[in-house]
């Protein structure tokens, strides 16, 4: 198979370009020059932002078995990289989010509850939900229905993690001492390891796949309470994690999500936006998803391996919670 990468050198992109490239697949990649791209990788550079940024594309002879994009700015980005390629790869597949549905999607939504209106594959930046959704209108348009591929995806975590999530709650349980632990335990999460991600969208594109996938672990796969004990021994297990009540850390004014990554409040539609999405679609399909514990302690290795500073996404929020803050609420709180 040969695969052309969009990006390919971070986080999703990178998981998917090692994956091709460990099932001995060609594999080009096409990005900016920021970051080196994973060896054994042919590279091409441009920016989809610029003027003839497709130039190298364009120019190149190559032709490919499938497109991935991963792209989560201006729709017509992927509106001008789809149109000009359609005749030069046989699928494209767009990385897309859960975040296109319309809020708040109930509990157990499939891949048929109404998506947000007002996107358009024309458009620059406008929020992150239609600026996903025209991505999706973009990849239909120039590939048909039956070409295309849009993986909506949830929250993910792993190696490579440029985004701040399970960096944080690694970082601060390596820092020991008591640790602001937002209840309850037996929360149920629901998230992908990038790297389960990408096996299944390797194998959706062998297998020819079309149309829209929810696609993280299947509801409850882990806890908030097995993923940070999961933290506190892969860091030397120094943390003491103080279990505090939803409306503790609610009425101290903490953002859910941000301050406190992964976690949000039980029985709110937040939860079941993010935790609750129905995934038989894309279980009965291939994706396999590896224990928690996996997850973590492969993230904390190559944490540890680059200094213990994770990047950061520039047009990301920084997420985490001041120690302040933290210990101004464990003081309140109790630990519960």
């Amino acid at each position: 198979m040969r695969l052309l990468m969009l990006g390919g050198t971070e986080f999703a992109g990178r998981a998917v370009v090692e994956a091709a490239l460990g099932r001995g697949w060609e594999v080009t990649v096409f990005h900016r020059g920021r970051h080196e791209a994973p060896h054994g990788a042919r590279t091409l550079l441009g920016d989809r932002t610029a003027l003839d940024g497709l130039a190298a594309l364009d120019e190149d002879p190559g032709q490919w078995d499938v497109v991935v994009d991963s792209w989560s700015a201006a729709p017509r980005a992927v509106r001008d990289t789809a149109r000009l390629l359609r005749d030069r790869a046989g699928r494209y597949v767009y990385v897309s989010s859960c975040s296109v549905y319309e809020w708040a999607p109930p509990a157990g939504y499939t891949e048929r509850a109404p998506v947000v209106e007002g996107a358009s594959a024309d458009s620059g930046v406008t929020d992150y939900a239609r600026d996903k959704r025209g991505g999706e209108l973009a990849a239909v348009d120039a590939f048909g229905a039956d070409r295309s591929l849009l993986v909506r995806a949830g929250l993910l975590i792993g190696p490579y993690e440029n985004v701040g999530r399970l960096p944080w709650w690694l970082s601060r349980t390596a820092r020991g001492g008591p640790v602001l632990a937002p209840g309850p335990r037996e929360l149920p999460l629901q998230y992908a390891d990038v790297r389960d991600l990408a096996e299944w969208i390797l194998g959706a594109a062998e297998q020819g796949l079309s149309g829209p996938y929810n696609l993280m672990s299947p509801q409850g796969h882990t806890t908030m309470g097995e993923l940070l004990d999961a933290c506190v021994r892969v860091t030397g297990g120094t943390a003491e994690l103080r279990w505090t009540a939803p409306e503790v850390i609610l009425g101290a004014g903490i953002e859910p999500w941000t301050q406190l990554p992964v976690w949000v409040p039980p029985g709110t539609d937040l939860h079941d936006a993010l935790h609750s999405a129905d995934v038989s679609r894309a279980v009965a399909t291939g994706l396999r998803c590896r224990p928690v514990a996996e997850t973590v302690a492969d993230t904390w290795a190559w944490l540890r391996g680059i200094g213990g500073t994770a990047p950061q996404r520039p047009d990301r929020t920084v997420k985490g919670l001041d120690p302040e803050v933290e210990a101004k609420v464990l003081g309140i709180a109790g630990g519960v």
